[in-house]
């Protein structure tokens, strides 16, 4: 069975992460996007990762450019405005495609395990995925979902 363990990904800082390190953690992934309108989202996501990272939450952001060009920074850019405009101390990641065929295998990974259409592409920026302890997908939310609203899920993860 695939999990997160079998991935590998590059931080913002361009370093290799293996992502098995995350292993035994609840594991909120996020595609990210710094000039959309779902941007704000990104203070929600910071909140989530301040109220539960101390518990075993880990919330990695992975900006992507596939959805009307809206991460057209580089890594430095995209770094200093989040950092800047909502204090993201959370893991980012470098820029990544989420669908077609340059997309990261996390992501292609992460499109067949969603629960309501399997292998679909991912609709747009801050499409969200929960992962348990254990490495597997437990969670899908459109992007249009407020990390705020993944409150309870997260918890429930975190107690198991």
């Amino acid at each position: 069975m695939t999990t997160l363990a079998d991935f590998q990904a590059r931080d913002i800082d361009g370093q290799e992460v293996d992502l098995a390190d995350y292993v035994g953690r609840v594991v909120l992934v996020v595609n990210t996007a710094s000039q959309c309108g779902l941007t704000p989202q990104y203070e929600g996501l910071q909140a989530l990762h301040e109220q539960y990272g101390e518990r075993g939450l880990a919330v990695l952001g992975f900006p992507c450019n596939q959805f009307g060009a809206q991460e057209p920074g580089d890594e430095t850019e995209i770094g200093a405005f989040c950092e800047k405009n909502y204090g993201v101390s959370f893991a980012m990641m470098s820029k990544v495609d989420v669908n077609g065929v340059d997309a990261h295998p996390l992501f292609d990974w992460l499109r067949s395990e969603q629960s309501a259409t399997p292998d679909a592409p991912i609709a747009w920026n801050f499409a969200k995925f929960l992962l348990g302890r254990d490495g597997s997908v437990v969670a899908d939310y459109a992007p249009t979902v407020a990390p705020a609203d993944l409150a309870a899920d997260i918890e429930r993860e975190l107690d198991r």
